[in-house]
């Protein structure tokens, strides 16, 4: 007859249970998940300054050429095209934050509102960015 301490049998505290396996997965999915919404609010971060500082110059360039004439805009006329692409890479990473933070849409268009009405996307960017990280924080701490 062997024990069941020999050598013939298993030491169950050798051997994660089920349980300890799915929460270490569990907190791993999380974990990335976490990570990938901090990444999401990084790039959307800076693309939202970008977006504004661009469409502040998009503001000026117009404003010059009205009262100056088209002349005095020539070396300038690049703000346009150059707002028009970081507007559609500021509207990927709007929809990339906004599906990992799981928001309502009213938060969707405002925050699409936000890079084409001048200084809107740096009130919107800290309204986004505070809520964004209480969500992180609370699911980090759970």
């Amino acid at each position: 007859m062997t024990s069941p301490t020999g050598s013939g049998a298993q030491n169950p505290s050798s051997q994660p249970s089920a349980t300890t396996t799915d929460s270490a997965a569990a907190q791993a999915a999380r974990a990335k998940i976490i990570g990938a919404a901090r990444g999401a609010l990084t790039r959307y971060r800076v693309m939202a300054y970008v977006t504004g500082v661009m469409l502040l110059l998009l503001v000026i360039e117009i404003l010059v050429k009205v009262f100056a004439g088209d002349e005095a805009v020539k070396y300038v006329k690049w703000i346009p095209f150059a707002h028009g692409w970081i507007y559609v890479v500021y509207l990927v990473t709007v929809v990339d934050l906004w599906s990992k933070m799981r928001w309502r849409f009213g938060r969707l268009a405002v925050m699409v509102l936000g890079g084409v009405v001048p200084v809107m996307s740096f009130v919107v960017e800290k309204k986004v960015h505070t809520d964004a990280e209480a969500r992180i924080a609370a699911a980090s701490a759970v």
